[in-house]
């Protein structure tokens, strides 16, 4: 009986690390754990908005973190009932933090509207919808931000608003300017703004490259940015090659650098999650498993995150390679 506990634990842990994590466990929502952001969207799940509330007073003027919430919960509002984010306004007329997640919640639904087929599989009607959605949601943008001018999250959505109208790139530049002049390394906006460089929206290849560069070359250590030319490469050319080009010097150049800036990055840094998920599957490819497994346990039941939200089965898929990189490692570990 002494014997049982552990040996109970250590089946455990083989089953979960080593084996298939059951999907129920997994959140697809989130790209790493957040305690308070869980509860709050299990409460609004139940019509209770005060916990949200509580959220973004303790975020105070960490636009980071703010911009994560009011993302979330608003997918929440949108994908489910906002009767809680209605209550949650009538309560408090006029707060900024509601403004906000009612502004992003807009633009979600406008997404969702869209649907994730390419748009040539895209119907006319859905795009028409779409676009009215999104024209409607400029208005929820401007009330937010005039609630709170210093805060840059309103403008962040404002980014979803110019991918899918196809704002010209000098309105782009203008917008990119006044997110910037608030917060010049803020993660969110830049992953978002480097859609918008892509070829695959309004860009093109060197507009998406050059863009992750200059903003990466001119942050500082610590701020996760230095991740942006590894997403750029994804974006450009994950399609084309194999694991030889995930191989190449070049694109281990990129890993690594990006390893050791989320190395320097505040271990509560609410985006590191995401930073994690994408260096787990680049190690993976580059038959790093060991590399690989250390990003992956600490973000393991998490799948909202690059690569995985590029699949229809995303968690499956994450579970498939998450499982493979720890059979490999463990291999690795075996004396030879």
């Amino acid at each position: 009986m002494t014997l049982l506990l552990p040996v109970c634990l250590l089946l455990l842990w083989y089953w979960l690390w080593y084996g298939l994590l059951p999907l129920r466990w997994q959140n697809s929502h989130l790209a790493g754990p957040d305690v308070a952001l869980q509860r709050a969207c299990r409460a609004a799940a139940r019509g209770r908005w005060e916990p949200a509330a509580q959220l973004f007073e303790d975020a105070g003027q960490d636009w980071e973190r703010r911009s994560l919430y009011a993302k979330r919960l608003g997918y929440l509002a949108a994908r489910k009932s906002d009767r809680w984010l209605k209550a949650w306004q009538k309560a408090r007329p006029g707060d900024p933090d509601s403004a906000l997640v009612v502004a992003r919640t807009k633009i979600q639904y406008a997404w969702n509207l869209r649907g994730n087929a390419l748009g040539q599989y895209t119907s006319r009607s859905r795009f028409e919808r779409f676009h009215r959605e999104l024209f409607a949601a400029q208005d929820d943008i401007k009330q937010a931000f005039a609630l709170s001018p210093d805060d840059p999250s309103p403008l962040v959505a404002e980014i979803w608003r110019a991918l899918g109208l196809g704002y010209p790139n000098r309105e782009m530049l203008a917008l990119w300017s006044e997110i910037t002049t608030r917060a010049p390394h803020h993660f969110e906006a830049h992953t978002s703004a480097l859609q918008y460089w892509t070829a695959k929206w309004r860009g093109s290849k060197k507009l998406a490259r050059e863009f992750a560069e200059r903003a990466a070359a001119s942050a500082p250590p610590g701020s996760l940015l230095a991740v942006l030319p590894l997403i750029a490469w994804y974006e450009n050319h994950a399609e084309e090659v194999g694991d030889a080009g995930f191989r190449s010097p070049q694109v281990r150049v990129l890993v690594d650098t990006a390893l050791a800036d989320a190395a320097l990055a505040e271990p509560n840094h609410p985006r590191l999650p995401e930073v994690r998920h994408l260096l787990a599957y680049f190690l993976y490819r580059q038959g790093r498993y060991r590399a690989a497994g250390e990003q992956f346990r600490q973000v393991d039941g998490f799948t909202d995150a690059l690569p995985w939200r590029y699949y229809f089965v995303g968690p499956l898929y994450y579970r498939a390679v998450r499982t493979k990189t720890a059979r490999k490692a463990l291999r690795e570990r075996r004396p030879r």
